[in-house]
């Protein structure tokens, strides 16, 4: 059954058609991603289903009382808003639920002001409100944008229990293919629908662009013949003849399928010499807090190198530091002579918007060389698919991944040898980043990514530094799946190890190494971390809420009984029909509450191990 029908709607920005009679319907329970190019109109859709924009032409019709919760890429904020101001704002009795999402985001400080976090900060704090409230369908603008692995793995397993439908636009494949179970694509103003992850939609769009080339090439053979047939001098006075003059019409008047065109990227060899770049026991911190200790590196020629951790851990700075915006407190920073950086920042480029696209490129530079020879600034453009009329327009007249595929074109436009990219993925469609992974995989320099895109990073690095918690970066070879793998086998020796060092000194009456017992020492004790417990309410609650969703699902079972005994009554059929919507919401939030209890005895029982 639908509960939302796209109907035939079409939508024009300026002469850019960015729907064309498109349709579609979703289904309650499916999890959708929205898949196409920047600019097609994804963050559009989200919005006109939202509500917030609308069609110029066709309707969209939602079902009666749907509740819908919408993230959106840039939220907005109300001036002077706190944390818990505005994340509480509007939420009735769920601050529980806001409190555990900012929690599991990792936002501790809820008097903080909205206005001082940062980009990423705040749209955490956005998430965290959005799925406190009730709703049935969830939109989501590019969710994972600014979220760490960690972070990522959770909202992972939150969607996929969540019980209703998700309609999501992310270029992250690997959360496409955990999550979703449907694929939208928009291509050239239409839509196009597959019943599958993001490996299985790979296969059936090549099907589907493959009949439809075949479908075209069957079109021109029949076309050739009809107008040999016609210039033989047919002469229309049969019906036959009639309507074989009018087929030809037909076959002359329909458009060949669309070709979605690839951003092309060259490779082009600058010349590195053999000193590269050189970090000698580098160290940061800000205040208190130390980001980068005693780092020794020296990196080497045509080396791609990925940086995770945490968010705040210091990726971003310690690439600020490689690319001399920032400097270390202590050791230093060796670049050779012949290095030529270039440098992708994670946060949006200040551009003139007034500015003609055009102009953006030949300030950086007139003609590119590649290996096709010298090309100009137009025609490296088009090459990332700026149209003409595209290049000639203001910037301000781009969307937000255009303006970020600019930006791209033009760090890679200055004849670097060396790539420092802080988070590529955010904002850069799929196809675009496909085209980047295979530029990097030819490109003769060093590539230094920081990125949360597991999939880039396994398509991409040959080695990942990982920052732990003192500022120390931990070396793994291989990609991100790679780095899964030997994470989790280290981290099965160290417990296994642990447990048996533990069993050991806890014998001898020693301290072990995470200050579990000392002998002789009376105040052991004060020295471990206070410990997660239950108020009195919490465990009140955890006792019986098992018994609690168990009656509320039998009251759901009497109440269709019923239903199907008044089916012909519907005066009593309509009061049951409410009685059951109301003990299906309190069965979701007894379900919500039952998971952040359980989660919660959990961790209060690995304390005792």
């Amino acid at each position: 059954m639908n509960i939302i029908n796209i109907e035939h709607i079409s939508k024009v920005f300026g002469e850019k058609v960015i729907f064309d009679d498109a349709s579609f319907g979703i289904e309650e329970y499916q999890k959708i991603g929205i898949i196409g190019m920047n600019g097609t109109g994804k963050t559009t859709l989200l919005r006109m289903i939202a509500g917030l924009e609308t069609p110029d032409l066709g309707q969209i019709i939602r079902q009666n009382n749907l509740r819908i919760a919408y993230l959106a890429q840039n939220p907005e904020f109300p001036e002077n808003a706190t944390v818990m101001s505005y994340a509480l704002d509007g939420a009735d009795n769920e601050n529980w639920k806001v409190q555990s999402n900012l929690t599991k985001l990792g936002i501790d400080d809820y008097d903080a002001l909205m206005a001082h976090l940062s980009g990423g900060q705040r749209r955490k704090v956005a998430m965290a409100k959005v799925l406190a409230s009730d709703f049935d369908v969830l939109l989501l603008d590019e969710p994972t944008n600014h979220l760490d692995e960690q972070m990522i793995a959770w909202l992972e397993d939150y969607l996929k229990a969540f019980k209703g439908t998700i309609i999501m636009v992310t270029h992250d494949r690997y959360f496409l293919d955990k999550v979703t179970n449907r694929i939208l694509e928009i291509s050239f103003g239409k839509m196009y629908d597959y019943d599958s992850n993001y490996s299985k939609f790979l296969e059936l769009k090549a099907q589907r662009e493959e009949m439809a080339l075949a479908t075209e090439r069957k079109r021109q053979s029949i076309l050739r013949m009809e107008l040999e047939w016609a210039k033989r001098g047919c002469r229309a006075r049969t019906t036959k003849q009639r309507a074989r003059l009018e087929r030809l019409e037909v076959l002359k008047n329909t458009s060949a399928p669309m070709q979605v065109q690839n951003v092309e990227i060259d490779s082009v060899k600058t010349r590195m010499g053999k000193k590269t770049i050189e970090l000698h026991h580098v160290g940061k911190k800000y205040g208190d807090k130390t980001i980068i200790d005693d780092f020794d590196y020296i990196v080497l020629k045509n080396q791609r190198l990925g940086i995770i951790g945490p968010n705040g851990c210091g990726k971003s700075t310690l690439i600020k530091m490689i690319a001399g915006i920032v400097t270390p407190d202590s050791g230093s920073i060796d670049i050779g002579e012949t290095v030529k950086i270039g440098y992708f920042a994670q946060e949006e480029q200040d551009m003139d918007e007034n500015q003609r696209v055009i102009d953006y490129v030949k300030d950086i530079a007139e003609y590119i060389v590649t290996n096709d020879g010298k090309i100009s600034a137009s025609q490296m453009l088009e090459r990332f698919l700026f149209t003409p009329d595209m290049q000639y327009a203001p910037i301000g007249k781009l969307s937000g991944g255009e303006k970020r595929r600019l930006y791209l074109l033009g760090v890679l436009s200055g004849g670097i040898n060396t790539l420092l990219l802080d988070e590529p993925g955010n904002n850069l469609d799929i196809p675009t980043l496909t085209i980047l992974e295979d530029y990097l995989n030819s490109f003769a320099g060093i590539v230094i990514t920081v990125s949360h895109d597991r999939y880039f990073l396994d398509n991409v690095v040959d080695r990942i530094f990982e920052f732990d918690q003192s500022g120390h970066l931990v070396q793994y070879e291989g990609g991100y799946t790679d780095y899964l793998e030997a994470k989790q086998r280290k981290m099965a020796e160290a417990g296994q190890s642990s447990a048996d060092k533990k069993s050991a000194s806890v014998r001898n009456g020693e301290k072990t190494e995470d200050g579990l017992l000392k002998e002789g020492s009376k105040n052991w004790k004060q020295n471990r971390p206070a410990k997660l417990k239950f108020t009195y309410k919490e465990q009140k609650e955890f006792e019986t809420i098992d018994d609690d969703i168990a009656a509320l699902e039998e009251k759901i079972k009497a109440i269709d009984d019923d239903m199907m005994v008044n089916a012909t009554n519907s005066g009593k059929l309509n009061d049951l029909m409410k009685e059951k919507a109301a003990a299906e919401a309190a069965l979701e939030e007894k379900m919500d509450r039952w998971v952040y209890l359980n989660d919660l005895a959990e961790k209060i029982e690995a304390q005792k191990l």
